[in-house]
């Protein structure tokens, strides 16, 4: 089982759950079944952040309402988040003054929860990674949290991170749509450091579920218009991938996400890989089910099929440009 800060995560298949914003907040009561339903089924690290949502109503007062209901789940939850963006905007700020800002709002946000892991949601290329470590040591020290996390760093940053303070976790997009990781030394970093990875975006923003078959299925104003391999002349060279998800899941009898969850969790079992927890989002009871329920962990066989698709089906299209 993978430990991060001492506690145990996810103890029916390394469980998770992503706290991400939509344009439509669920009502309270449909978000607190469904975070139920998460725990019940052990999906307790909980992903969140000032950033998913606005400065008057984000996750953290979600997070909030939820732990004022329910104290006694508290203690059961490893409850990580991010901040160190300018406030109501994605433009990272490293100064001392704004991390500071950042962290003793979100611990007043969320309430008598403690807040397990805090990290920087991108790194502000202005201010080297000792100095936003050492910021965030001191709350670490004074107890205020309860760890530091990374986000969307390479290799190099890792490495002098963690000889400044422990890392708890790295976060980072992984899946068979962004297998990067695996190539960049960000995987093989993190296995010598025994530093978790946090896989976010497992289900590659939607396009292994196998429900998009065309640009026209994403939505109006829908982010993933803006990403370059959500555009008309790469997707159509994606969907050979997305076709041999969707062509493996049938013979397995699972669903496309629960193939795409198996892959990732099947990674950490084969050598010289670091734990790699995925962060699948989830807004309801059913979707939540899923992403939990039926993902059963590939053969060494099913693995190194998975490995020549991923090689006969290179993305389209950076991640972000």
């Amino acid at each position: 089982m993978p430990f991060i800060n001492g506690k145990e995560v996810g103890p029916t298949g390394y469980g998770t759950m992503r706290m991400t914003w939509t344009a439509e907040p669920t009502p309270d009561a449909a978000a607190f079944e469904t975070l139920n339903k998460a725990l019940e089924l052990g999906a307790n690290f909980w992903n969140g952040g000032e950033l998913y949502g606005t400065p008057e109503y984000n996750s953290l007062h979600l997070m909030n309402k939820y732990f004022t209901k329910y104290p006694g789940n508290a203690e059961k939850v490893v409850l990580s988040i991010k901040g160190g963006l300018q406030v109501g905007s994605l433009t990272p700020d490293g100064s001392e003054e704004n991390i500071r800002r950042s962290v003793d709002t979100c611990l007043e946000l969320v309430g008598t929860k403690k807040i397990d892991i805090f990290e920087c949601a991108r790194q502000d290329p202005n201010f080297p990674i000792e100095h936003t470590v050492q910021v965030l040591a001191n709350y670490v020290k004074e107890g205020k949290i309860g760890g530091i996390g990374l986000s969307e760093v390479d290799a190099e940053t890792i490495r002098r991170a963690a000889k400044i303070h422990p890392i708890a976790a790295v976060e980072v997009e992984v899946s068979m749509w962004s297998p990067d990781i695996f190539e960049n030394d960000i995987a093989k970093t993190c296995a010598e450091l025994n530093i978790p990875v946090i896989a976010y975006s497992p289900l590659g923003r939607g396009a292994l579920t196998g429900a998009l078959t065309s640009v026209s299925d994403i939505p109006e104003g829908d982010y993933r218009h803006h990403l370059a391999r959500f555009k008309e002349e790469n997707f159509q060279q994606n969907l050979k991938l997305i076709d041999e998800v969707k062509s493996l899941a049938a013979r397995k009898e699972v669903a496309p996400a629960q193939v795409a969850l198996g892959w990732i969790r099947s990674l950490s079992d084969k050598p010289g890989m670091p734990t790699i927890i995925p962060i699948p989002g989830g807004t309801t009871v059913d979707k939540v089910t899923q992403n939990l329920v039926g993902v059963k962990l590939f053969s060494d066989e099913e693995m190194a099929e998975v490995d020549a698709i991923l090689k006969q089906h290179t993305v389209a299209g950076g991640r972000y440009m």
